[in-house]
């Protein structure tokens, strides 16, 4: 699985999982349709639209779609911990390359880059940023929200953090930015549940100290 159409048998005849505006529901596949509504406007694969588009723009140099079995020198192997402790790769877990629900390479630095270039609307304008950024849609899970790919936790009626994260077998991602006190996370792993605990910690020691 290569290019966004391949990922259509996997969905694209199921059933709706609820009605339009029901409830909020997180879907890979959404973004999957999203990308290819990309493509269809633009007449260019989506990485090649988003590495000139979001990548280049924001100075993520070392990140990108790349292929498992193309990778460049330096890129880490995402690795699966087994029930007997043992390890395998995930070279078999996941897409040979990802698409426009997630299974992008990136380095720490680069991701805050990236964030830095939103932030700073050298990526969006400002009003499309603001939306965004804007809590469009409370979850279920108490003080959360989504907004245009973002997940935002809201305390007290202010914006907390807004937050990425992101998994696959092998792979586990997780950022913020804290505007209130002006702080930056961005936690990589190549393990599939490695950054969750680290950001964690991460989380409570800036917030005590802020």
């Amino acid at each position: 699985m290569r290019r966004l159409q391949d990922f259509l048998p996997l969905f694209q005849n199921r059933p709706m999982t609820s009605g339009v505006g029901e409830r909020f529901h997180y879907s890979n596949s959404g973004y999957i349709l999203l990308g290819l509504i990309v493509e269809q406007a633009t007449h260019r694969p989506f990485a090649d639209y988003v590495a000139e588009h979001v990548l280049a723009p924001a100075g993520m140099t070392q990140s990108g779609y790349f292929e498992m079995d193309a990778l460049p020198p330096k890129t880490a192997q995402g690795y699966i911990d087994l029930p007997d402790d043992q390890w395998k790769t995930n070279i078999y877990s996941v897409p040979a390359k990802g698409g426009a629900d997630g299974g992008v390479y990136v380095t720490v630095k680069d991701m805050g880059a990236a964030w830095d270039a939103l932030m700073q609307h050298q990526l969006l304008t400002a009003a499309s940023t603001e939306r965004l950024l804007t809590p469009h849609v409370a979850t279920e899970e108490d003080g959360w929200h989504y907004g245009y790919g973002v997940w935002i936790d809201k305390r007290d009626e202010a914006i907390f953090k807004y937050y990425l994260m992101g998994y696959d077998p092998g792979a586990n991602f997780h950022s913020a930015v804290f505007p209130g006190i002006g702080a930056l996370v961005v936690v990589c792993s190549n393990q599939s549940n490695g950054a969750y605990r680290m950001m964690e910690a991460i989380e409570n020691e800036i917030t005590r100290v802020g």
